[in-house]
């Protein structure tokens, strides 16, 4: 075979792969697309398009090719190589790249949920708290006097310093503890969407009463600062979690009772692998959370410009992360 129609036969392959080869190397995530946005060329393919370029290549130099073409292909050759055989990327570096890229991009992809999960959590904590101001016997129609007693003695100011000394391996104990206790209230908001959303309204407005008359209570009563000294450490990656758990469950409550142009099984399945992918980073946020609370929010000593510093920080440094986090090309709309 001529070279000329050795070119024409083969040159589109070859165009093909090559800008494969370029998406790939710009941006890795953009080059895992569907069959055919690549002309034709999916991940799937590349390999068997790659031993057929080691055949050609070998052909163009057995029957005397031009240099031209036999250094197209050999570069091919050698790009598609590194590509392929490279070596895969350790776990860390999956963790790392999916909580510091992967979740906040997941996370701002359901921005629509989110913002509705944090109304349904942030309105009913404000609005009881603002009226337990007013009015504090409110927190007994959502509290009974046992579990307000309880709180109170919890951050009674005259007995905080000797609840909160305790020793390491109790500090280890209490990390459990939340970390269990964080678990389940981000699981029960997402999986409660299961019930067409209406678990997930639920948990969110039920939760958000909760805490805002807690917050109301104790505020009204004297023992605020107690309360807010505990909690400003911890309180950014949890209450955080907790919405987008609830954004999570919506989705699912949207899937099931909205699917739009899916079948309502194909979207319950998309909004379930989604969801998963989301519990993934609200466990890191939750068990992150536990710590802080085991070992940061319980110590006594801490100066109050340093703990509402890092309080602070903590809440900015959230924000930022799922504001930012992974933007880019990979990020365009």
């Amino acid at each position: 075979m001529k070279q000329d129609a050795f070119v024409a036969r083969h040159q589109a392959e070859w165009d093909a792969f090559e800008r494969w080869l370029d998406a790939r190397a710009a941006s890795p995530r953009r080059a895992r697309r569907r069959r055919g946005e690549w002309d034709g060329l999916a991940d799937e393919d590349v390999p068997s398009h790659y031993r057929r370029l080691c055949q050609q290549q070998a052909l163009a130099r057995r029957r005397g090719y031009s240099p031209q073409v036999t250094a197209r292909l050999q570069a091919l050759m050698q790009r598609g190589h590194n590509v392929l055989y490279r070596p895969a990327p350790t776990p860390w570096r999956h963790a790392l790249r999916f909580l510091l890229a992967d979740f906040p991009r997941l996370v701002r992809a359901q921005r629509g949920c989110l913002w509705a999960s944090l109304a349904l959590f942030g309105l009913p904590l404000l609005l009881m708290f603002v009226l337990i101001q007013q009015w504090p016997e409110l927190a007994y129609g959502v509290m009974s006097p046992q579990q307000l007693a309880q709180v109170e003695d919890m951050y009674d100011p005259a007995r905080l310093a000797a609840r909160m000394t305790r020793e390491s391996q109790t500090d280890m104990q209490m990390f459990g503890y939340y970390i269990w206790n964080n678990v389940s209230i981000g699981f029960r908001t997402f999986a409660s969407g299961l019930l067409a959303g209406v678990g997930t309204i639920f948990v969110l407005i039920f939760n958000g009463l909760f805490i805002g008359t807690v917050a109301g209570h104790l505020q009204a009563i004297g023992h605020g600062g107690p309360f807010w000294r505990f909690v400003v450490g911890h309180s950014a990656p949890e209450l955080t979690a907790i919405v987008i758990a609830g954004a999570g469950g919506l989705r699912l409550g949207l899937a099931l009772v909205a699917p739009g142009q899916l079948r309502r099984i194909d979207a319950l399945v998309r909004a379930g692998r989604d969801g998963g992918r989301l519990c993934v980073g609200i466990l890191a946020m939750l068990v992150f959370a536990a710590f802080v609370e085991a070992f940061w929010s319980s110590t006594v000593a801490m100066p109050d410009p340093i703990r509402f510093g890092v309080g602070g920080g903590l809440w900015l440094l959230t924000g930022l992360w799922l504001w930012r986090g992974g933007r880019g090309a990979a990020d365009a709309r």
